[in-house]
């Protein structure tokens, strides 16, 4: 016999649902993350705003790529002196994430900073000396 979910049921078991290299879907202030490090940095830079440190943030912006590709930064913060700064959180690195990186990187002028979370904050992956909070 077929079980019938609603919409609740759906909700429950996808949020419980385990991603390829377990990360755990986590939602802040009504935003849902595909990881608890990609929200933690969310929140940590939110506090950079309220202090001044950061105007605003984006979160998935999109860089549209030949054929139809679509490759999402996970944030874009903009500084008060008008820099913008593409970061990436991460976990595991796929090929995919890579070619797509690479290609952002040819067709676009810009780079995107790779961030991993370390104990006490997170550190900047492309340059190993800084702790990024």
């Amino acid at each position: 016999m077929t079980e019938i979910w609603n919409r609740d049921t759906y909700q429950n078991f996808i949020a419980k649902r385990r991603s390829k290299y377990n990360a755990r879907p986590t939602t802040i202030d009504g935003w849902r993350f595909q990881s608890k490090a990609e929200a933690e940095y969310y929140h940590y830079n939110t506090v950079r705003i309220t202090a001044g440190e950061l105007l605003y943030q984006l979160r998935q912006v999109p860089f549209h790529l030949p054929g139809k590709l679509v490759y999402r930064v996970d944030f874009m913060e903009c500084y008060p002196d008008g820099r913008l700064r593409y970061v990436d959180v991460k976990g595991m690195e796929t090929k995919e994430f890579k070619m797509k990186k690479r290609l952002v990187e040819d067709l676009f002028p810009v780079r995107i900073e790779r961030v991993k979370r370390i104990k006490g904050g997170f550190v900047n992956i492309d340059n190993q000396g800084g702790n990024e909070g």
